[in-house]
């Protein structure tokens, strides 16, 4: 009779863990996501007030990667942004990402605020477990300017410069415009 007992404390002690490990590996992401967004707007910021949205664009195109990388290279984990319909095709989700945001959106046609869509889960990749995160990325008034219906001509051509393949326009206010993604390999 105490051997099972005993069986049963130590899942329950394990499964705590885990779950308290799991719990911290989301906060962390969810720090690494707020610094990440909120290094690119700033630099998205002072590009539209240097020259405007063509600046900005600009400055997507190459400091947004950098800011990705360095966060990614700081961290020990990758930080990424990613979309069903990613401008950047070095952007375009991989399939557990598409599956995530294909779920985000079911979340918010049923009524979820997207400021509260997110999703964590442990995954194994080719033999190695990892902790997957990802948050979804509202599009907000000033996102249209750049991902909306009625780009300005000039900026459309550049987008078409810049990405030859970008599907990322026509979003309205509310939209999901994809989600921050990290990967965190687990030891």
């Amino acid at each position: 009779m105490k051997y099972p007992l005993l069986v049963l404390l130590s899942l329950l002690i394990t499964s705590s863990a885990h779950a308290a490990n799991e719990q911290q590996m989301i906060d962390e992401s969810k720090q690494a996501i707020k610094a990440f967004a909120g290094q690119l707007k700033s630099e998205l910021m002072a590009g539209m007030k240097k020259g405007g949205p063509l600046e900005a664009v600009n400055i997507c195109n190459t400091v947004a990667e950098e800011i990705s990388r360095n966060n990614s290279k700081k961290l020990g984990w990758e930080i990424s942004r990613t979309s069903l319909k990613p401008r950047n095709a070095k952007n375009s989700p991989e399939p557990w990402e598409v599956a995530v945001l294909t779920s985000f959106e079911k979340r918010k046609e049923a009524g979820e605020p997207i400021s509260e869509i997110d999703h964590a889960e442990v995954i194994s990749n080719n033999g190695q477990s990892q902790f997957r995160y990802m948050k979804a990325i509202p599009t907000k008034s000033l996102c249209l300017v750049c991902h909306g219906e009625n780009i300005a001509p000039d900026l459309s051509r550049r987008l078409d410069q810049l990405y030859p393949n970008d599907l990322a326009r026509n979003y309205k206010p509310g939209d999901i415009r994809g989600a921050f993604s990290i990967t965190r390999a687990i030891q």
